[in-house]
């Protein structure tokens, strides 16, 4: 392999000494900040994430704060999901679209309060979309990037994990809702929520000074646990149809292409930018859309591009993650379909860099 480069512009986060002394083995570029991706190995990391407890860093999923009175107008204007209903406390996951209704980035949205907000983004410059927004509509808003890291606790002894640190009434934490929790002076949001489909937490901590006893602490305290240090992993992702954005989808897309459909309120989402565009979108339908699609014969290549879906030789798609499972004894995939061939059932072929592999659309996602 490559080396990655390293220099002041792909930032370390305030656990990359955590992360480093853990013996991480590969990372990724992600909105300019090194995200780990293997520690033993994928396939190990994928058990251990599936039977214990991972601390993960993903300070990379960075914060636009927007906060003033028009930080709830704002906020609408980006995505097609109703906020109407949405109280402090709560986090939705929201698809950001641009004017034409195409997707810019896929996070969640954490509101802090009437006129304070989080968006915690996937990997695109978001920021400079939102302050665009906010300063040519001459909204009375404050956009920035605040001094906020996220840490996840993911796996099925998660809760046992943030017990041990934060206490038991972090047990009573409903998913996708937030609440304070003191740690080194300091109150943190934690939200029950995280790029698995394990179960567990996402800690925003807030000032990068404490970010390394927090790490220290959830080890220490997860010893019992067979806590590791951990990271998004590629097999599970695949397997429950997690979708990375620039990987499965971008700007070209619309969130009904992408199987978001039902995150999008689109008649009551009144002043959302690509509000009139997904209207046409939700009444006609897409001629498109992701699906699970599993990948006959020994485990695939790595999948740094897009591979062509064919079927009777015309190209019908393309697969743009996938992975060999361990659990399901096969190539799991997410690719983007044509509706001619998305049934599930559908026999197509899938042109590999080793090659043609038989290939068959699936009804859902493994996970």
């Amino acid at each position: 392999m490559v080396e990655i480069s390293l220099s002041r512009r792909l930032r370390r986060t305030p656990f990359s000494d955590g992360v480093e002394a853990a013996g991480v083995k590969g990372y990724t570029v992600y909105n300019h900040m090194l995200l780990p991706t293997v520690f033993r190995s994928v396939e190990e990391d994928y058990r251990h994430l599936k039977e214990a407890v991972q601390v993960w860093d993903v300070a990379c999923e960075r914060q636009v704060e927007i906060r003033g009175p028009d930080a709830g107008r704002l906020v609408q204007m980006l995505t097609p999901r109703s906020l109407t209903r949405m109280l402090p406390g709560q986090c939705y996951y929201v698809p950001i679209v641009d004017e034409t209704g195409g997707m810019l980035n896929d996070p969640v949205a954490v509101k802090l309060a009437e006129d304070r907000w989080w968006i915690s983004i996937a990997d695109s410059d978001l920021l400079y979309w939102v302050k665009g927004i906010a300063f040519g509509y001459r909204l009375d808003v404050l956009v920035d990037e605040p001094d906020v890291s996220p840490l996840a606790v993911q796996g099925p002894k998660a809760e046992d994990l943030m017990c041990a640190v934060f206490g038991e009434q972090i047990r009573s934490l409903r998913f996708f809702r937030f609440s304070l929790f003191g740690f080194a002076g300091r109150d943190l949001v934690i939200a029950r929520s995280g790029y698995s489909k394990q179960g567990g937490f996402e800690i925003y901590v807030e000032g990068g000074d404490i970010g390394m006893p927090l790490w220290n602490a959830l080890m220490d305290a997860g010893k019992d646990m067979d806590v590791r240090a951990g990271c998004p992993n590629l097999i599970e992702r695949i397997e429950s149809g997690l979708l990375s954005y620039g990987n499965d989808m971008t700007d070209d897309n619309t969130p009904h292409e992408c199987g978001l459909g039902r995150f999008c309120n689109t008649e009551s989402a009144i002043g959302c930018i690509g509000r009139d565009a997904l209207l046409r979108v939700a009444k006609e339908g897409p001629v498109k859309q992701i699906r699970a699609i599993a990948i006959d014969g020994p485990p695939v290549p790595r999948c740094d591009r897009h591979w062509p879906i064919l079927a009777k030789g015309q190209n019908v798609g393309r697969v743009s993650s996938a992975v060999w499972s361990p659990d399901f004894k096969t190539n799991v995939a997410i690719g983007m379909v044509k509706m001619t061939h998305w049934d599930p059932g559908t026999a197509v072929t899938v042109e590999t860099p080793e090659g043609p592999r038989e290939a068959m659309v699936q009804e859902g996602f493994w996970n």
